[in-house]
């Protein structure tokens, strides 16, 4: 559906603000959704997320590190992905502590306290990028942070109503009715926001409905008139798309599930790490019809499977003392002797060497750990982020391979061990440098690079290498490449919200001068 534009739109941008009920409710895919109806409408539209916390992360082409739910919202809205996009992020080091990326560089760790003791100079940070974007495009959709109403950080909430305010932006609320108490949920988020934050509601969206959605009416007219403002739209559940999670393992995602390997599969482990970032990389390899995939954490017998990986991790040190406490590191060792092969990504392969050193205090206090010693390399942590978007070949086979660099350290090779991948650009410039390591044998190997999974190519490659008397089903999702894949489920996903929203009370809430035709 196309529309016509009116061609006096103003500078700068109109925002629209889309806030939840808590966390996990489904901001970040409606904002995807959203970015790519309007696009499709003809709108040059950008998201917009003052302040994100996640560990799940992406690099620009520019060397700047942001949250990958804005770099999908991004894809979806088919513009360049830029770190105003998402000038603040947050990377949980620790329960307390996180490491602060303000407009694509680190800019060191803090506490929580320290951190919301004062945030008017992050506010300004972020008012500078909103303002930016602002310039550029015709729309911002803009994305809050958890719940919407915790009271206790109003005053240092820049992410939410503050903001909202700031771009003068019509607010829509997301909550999911899948979790229960919908009512409390949307009428509670009400009742407990200033009356100059109410004022600015203008609708809701109810997400993850499951079931008839004729039996939910005489609920949307209990909202409608309990609060005097529309529900835009009761979006269904789905399971026919896919969509990267912005911070953590995807909700449907079962942790240590009860079955065993399978003999007629693949059967692939990642380590579900304390710390776990950037598990996206093993996505591509769950769509593989071959493919068995369990995330671990629990300690359980893993002769079975074909293959662990070990995926990165914001902590590197206090994830191998974990690993330490639960028997991960014998268990390891043990399968690897058995024959078992081991992947390393980023973390992970820094945990494969025989020690990381932290002399900075990079990932808390200064000093040594002892790594797993399956790969003879060492790390050196160091305060000055490696950021890179990188493409190569890969050592064995001279298979293109591209992916992204996030890591804090660099790994010295010692001997009998070879890099995987050589690497021959970085941000666009040509280089000539080895990535990674591996055995001799092939049976243990790491690097820095994410996304390498992503390339059919060589995500193919390495499962027939696994074991190539399985017949891989080759079918058009897993043939194509993760750009092509995800085209297709943004395109998806803005079918199914725009099937179930009121689209012309949208368009009055935006107030963009067009009419559809």
């Amino acid at each position: 559906m196309k529309v016509n534009m009116n061609s006096s739109l103003k500078t700068p941008a109109k925002c629209l603000s889309i806030l939840g009920t808590g966390s996990d409710v489904g901001k970040s895919v409606a904002v995807a959704a959203l970015c790519r109806i309007f696009n499709d409408l003809g709108l040059r539209v950008a998201p917009f997320k003052a302040q994100n916390m996640s560990n799940n992360s992406f690099v620009t082409l520019q060397g700047g590190e942001m949250g990958r739910a804005q770099v999908v919202q991004a894809e979806s809205a088919r513009v360049p992905i830029h770190v105003d996009m998402n000038p603040i992020l947050l990377k949980p080091s620790s329960d307390t502590g996180a490491q602060v990326v303000v407009h694509g560089k680190p800019m060191g760790n803090r506490e929580a306290a320290d951190y919301f003791n004062d945030t008017n100079y992050l506010f300004d940070m972020a008012k500078n990028s909103l303002n930016r974007l602002r310039s550029i495009y015709d729309l911002i959709v803009m994305e809050g942070a958890g719940s919407c109403a915790e009271v206790n950080l109003f005053n240092r909430d820049f992410v939410n109503f503050r903001m909202a305010s700031f771009a003068d932006a019509p607010v829509i609320i997301v909550a999911d009715i899948d979790r229960g108490g919908v009512f409390a949920q949307i009428i509670g988020t009400l009742e407990v926001i200033p009356p100059e934050y109410q004022r600015r509601v203008k609708g809701f969206i109810i997400n993850r409905f499951r079931g008839d959605a004729s039996l939910f009416k005489d609920g949307i007219d209990y909202i409608q008139n309990r609060t005097g403002i529309p529900v835009l739209g009761l979006i269904p559940y789905y399971h026919h798309i896919e969509i990267d999670s912005e911070d953590g393992l995807p909700l449907d995602i079962v942790v240590d599930p009860p079955g065993r390997p399978e003999r007629e599969k693949i059967n692939i482990a990642v380590l579900r790490l304390p710390h776990i970032s950037n598990f996206t990389d093993s996505a591509p390899l769950c769509r593989e019809p071959s493919v068995l995939l369990h995330y671990l954490s629990k300690p359980r017998p893993i002769e079975e499977y074909d293959v662990i990986i070990l995926p990165g991790s914001k902590n590197v040190r206090a994830d191998l003392a974990w690993m330490r406490q639960n028997d991960w590191d014998a268990r390891l060792s043990g399968y690897v002797n058995g024959g078992g092969r081991i992947v390393g990504i980023c973390g992970g392969y820094q945990m494969l060497g025989s020690a990381i050193y932290d002399p900075h205090g990079v990932e808390g206090n200064p000093g040594e750990t002892r790594g797993l010693g399956l790969l003879n390399a060492k790390t050196i942590l160091h305060r000055e982020k490696i950021l890179f978007r990188s493409s190569g070949v890969w050592a064995a086979n001279g298979i293109a391979v591209e992916g992204y660099e996030i890591h804090m350290g660099v790994t010295e090779l010692i001997s009998d061990v070879l890099p995987v991948i050589r690497i021959t650009s970085r941000n666009g410039d040509t280089v000539d440098h080895p990535d990674g390591a591996g055995t001799c044998d092939g049976a243990v190997w790491g690097t820095y690079l994410h996304g390498l999974f992503d390339l059919h190519l060589f995500r193919h490659s390495f499962l027939k290498e696994i074991n190539p008397r399985i017949l891989l089903h080759i079918n058009e999702i897993v043939t194509t490449n993760g750009a092509a894949f995800k085209e297709r489920q943004y395109d998806l996903l803005a079918e199914h919200f725009r099937t179930n929203l009121d689209m012309e009370k949208l368009r009055k809430i935006v107030g963009l001068e067009f009419q559809f035709i």
